[in-house]
């Protein structure tokens, strides 16, 4: 095996979706745990090549939550570490916490939730391409912290993804969602579709058809880069 990459979630039901089974398939063993659940987060990184932290319906400033804060100050033992992080949704705007910006409501108070348009920045081309159509659920942006590095943006949220030195990623989409998830999504949650700029769910799934392989392959690129896979 190549070695253990930590998947941190939030819910009892979460799964981490496609980016498990990716990592899986370039032979990585996973180790995926679940503060929120009393879980406990490793002191060191020693053990582990790289760590992820998924998305959940909480939020990056619930500061009363004792896992949240937890895990906001645990962030900075991987990147102290040098070991490569990836923050997806809710685990980008906890990196953003950490190092000391802000995460705050949309100020028209507009959701995304579906397929939104993200476009690389100039130093993001080596990781997006060109612009894509990515799949988004979230009331909250965030500001780019300082020393980081805007990867990509978008029209409703500017920041979608950054770097942060050389191996931590923060992006704001959910590359991890398969089909079955964005189905259970849309039926666990469907009084969010109710917010303002939320996709219908029809046009959610005639999106998918349209962006997803794209979505495919773009993550398998990136998890080769973010792990230094040749």
């Amino acid at each position: 095996m190549t070695g253990k990459i930590l998947l941190v979630v939030h819910q009892e039901t979460s799964n981490p979706g496609r980016v498990a089974r990716q990592l899986r398939g370039l032979g990585y063993s996973l180790d995926i745990r679940r503060p929120s659940g009393g879980d406990p987060l490793p002191a060191h990184m020693n053990d582990h090549e790289g760590a992820v932290i998924f998305g959940g319906p909480m939020r990056a400033n619930d500061d009363h939550l004792d896992f949240v804060r937890a895990e906001i100050d645990w962030i900075e033992t991987v990147l102290a570490s040098g070991k490569p992080y990836l923050g997806i949704c809710l685990g980008a705007q906890m990196m953003v916490r950490t190092l000391g910006s802000e995460v705050r409501l949309h100020k028209d108070e507009m959701v995304e939730i579906g397929y939104h348009r993200i476009k690389p920045t100039v130093s993001g081309r080596d990781f997006f391409n060109k612009p894509m159509c990515v799949y988004q659920w979230h009331k909250e942006g965030f500001e780019l912290p300082d020393g980081a590095e805007l990867l990509a943006s978008g029209e409703r949220f500017e920041n979608q993804a950054f770097k942060y030195g050389d191996n931590a990623y923060g992006i704001q989409f959910h590359p991890e969602v398969t089909n079955s998830m964005m189905m259970r999504w849309l039926t666990n949650a469907a009084h969010m579709l109710e917010f303002p700029g939320a996709q219908p769910h029809v046009d959610q799934v005639r999106a998918r058809r349209r962006y997803d392989g794209e979505t495919i392959r773009w993550l398998d690129g990136f998890l080769r880069m973010w792990l230094k896979i040749a």
